[in-house]
């Protein structure tokens, strides 16, 4: 792939861009696979497109009212203009130029990190699989949401894609994306995103895989070795918006989903119509509280597990588990802590492309 802001400079984030995608590819399954031990049965990686598989653009805001730019800060503090990032699916490359030019028509200032002022921080915009647009505006107070409500119609017209368009309010001077109040500007909330045959709801601060194509697949590897085993009964922590719970649901089985965001936990109920439960709370403080199921699937943040829900997997009566890793050297820490649960099976998957991250599944059995 060639990408002219990294040729230039301008953004060297794709840090892995120059090698050939299949050294990429080979290099993320040998280092994983020197981290867990002997004995699994690795299936083929599954890869993903170079450029146009990012399904969300996080774009920092800077510039001026009249020419904004969105993108990246320089070592400066001044914006790098992005909005041609040759990751972005096709529909959020058309829809950043428009939203540049309602930022300008509502006259909101990009926020300036030197001087503290300014309004505008980020631009959060995801697409879904059928070309529909959530849009987010991070704001530091609320001095711009009539501007933006006034010609909110006028963007609806000009961007027919943007179901949902909200804004996130984050006062504070420090670098966190987002803050914790939501406001939404449209009668929609939700983001349906179809995949793997079901329909999930992506709410405007929930979590979502940024690689669609490699999400459906990591559902769909993970919906097969969970049918194999057939458990009863099936625990999703850290579920999200319920993409392992749903797509694993089946006749007669109780499947149950944990995540610590409410707004997560309503947007996956919404979408289970029955077929599973979910409640708002924290994994290890649920696991530890209930009896367990026959197989728990996790999906825990590059952190990991930590040693308290590992140990108490390690001695529950938990026959099986889907472990899903953003991250193998806290996988590895802790599968050291659960040797009675021996990863069988593992699969990598290239989330990420171009950078020396990924996804990657594991079935662990106990013995």
């Amino acid at each position: 792939m060639r990408c002219g802001y990294f040729e230039s400079g301008r953004c060297r984030s794709c840090t892995w861009l120059e090698w050939p995608y299949a050294d990429q590819l080979a290099t993320k399954v040998e280092r994983v696979r020197a981290l867990l031990p002997d004995g699994v049965d690795w299936r083929s990686p599954v890869p993903s497109a170079q450029e146009g598989f990012r399904n969300k653009a996080k774009m920092v805001v800077a510039g001026s009212v009249d020419a904004p730019t969105l993108g990246i800060l320089d070592p400066s503090g001044h914006g790098i203009d992005l909005r041609d990032c040759p990751l972005h699916q096709p529909g959020l490359h058309d829809a950043l130029p428009v939203l540049a030019d309602f930022v300008a028509r509502a006259r909101v200032a990009p926020y300036d990190v030197a001087t503290r002022r300014g309004e505008l921080k980020h631009l959060l915009v995801t697409e879904s699989p059928d070309g529909e647009l959530l849009v987010r505006f991070v704001l530091r107070s609320q001095e711009p949401l009539a501007r933006l409500r006034k010609h909110l119609p006028d963007l609806r017209e000009a961007l027919p894609a943007a179901r949902v368009v909200s804004v996130n309010l984050q006062p504070e001077h420090k670098a966190v994306l987002e803050g914790d109040r939501e406001i939404v500007l449209t009668e929609a909330a939700t983001l349906p995103m179809r995949l793997a045959g079901v329909e999930l709801g992506l709410r405007p601060r929930s979590f979502f895989q940024t690689n669609t194509a490699v999400a459906e697949a990591l559902y769909t590897e993970a919906r097969g070795w969970v049918h194999e085993v057939a458990p009863a009964s099936l625990w999703d922590l850290y579920c999200g918006v319920g993409g392992f719970a749903l797509t694993t649901t089946a006749p007669g089985r109780d499947v149950l989903g944990v995540e610590v965001s409410d707004e997560a936990v309503r947007s996956a109920t919404a979408a289970a119509h029955g077929a599973a439960r979910f409640v708002a709370g924290d994994a290890t403080a649920y696991a530890r509280e209930h009896e367990p199921p026959d197989l728990v699937v996790v999906n825990p943040p590059r952190r990991g597990l930590g040693p308290e829900l590992s140990s108490w997997l390690e001695t529950s009566a938990v026959r099986h588990v889907v472990y899903s890793s953003c991250n193998a050297e806290s996988l590895a820490r802790d599968l050291a802590l659960m040797p009675s649960l021996r990863p069988v099976r593992a699969r990598l998957l290239d989330m990420f492309p171009n950078t020396a991250h990924y996804e990657v599944l594991t079935l662990l059995t106990r013995y």
